[in-house]
């Protein structure tokens, strides 16, 4: 399904929430994906609040350098 478009400007009071509401079948289908092959739903929705956190700390240029060294040693790790 193609995800919607903002039909608001950006500073509208309603454009967060419909932000969340075009965005969130991804993630409840990622849960879903991710607890079929056997990871139990507490600890996919706590790694993607990790991934999640990560990302907004990236937006700071101070942080970024550390998670972009992070994420290496992490695919690294995985052999990615």
């Amino acid at each position: 399904m193609a995800m919607l478009r903002p039909d608001k400007p950006r500073k509208h009071s309603d454009r967060f929430d419909a932000c969340k509401m075009a965005i969130a079948d991804e993630p409840i289908e990622l849960v879903g994906r991710a607890c079929d092959v056997g990871w139990h739903r507490d600890e996919v929705l706590a790694a993607i609040a990790e991934l999640t956190d990560n990302l907004a700390l990236a937006r700071r240029e101070d942080v970024a350098l550390s998670i972009e060294l992070h994420v290496a040693q992490l695919m690294k790790k995985r052999n990615f």
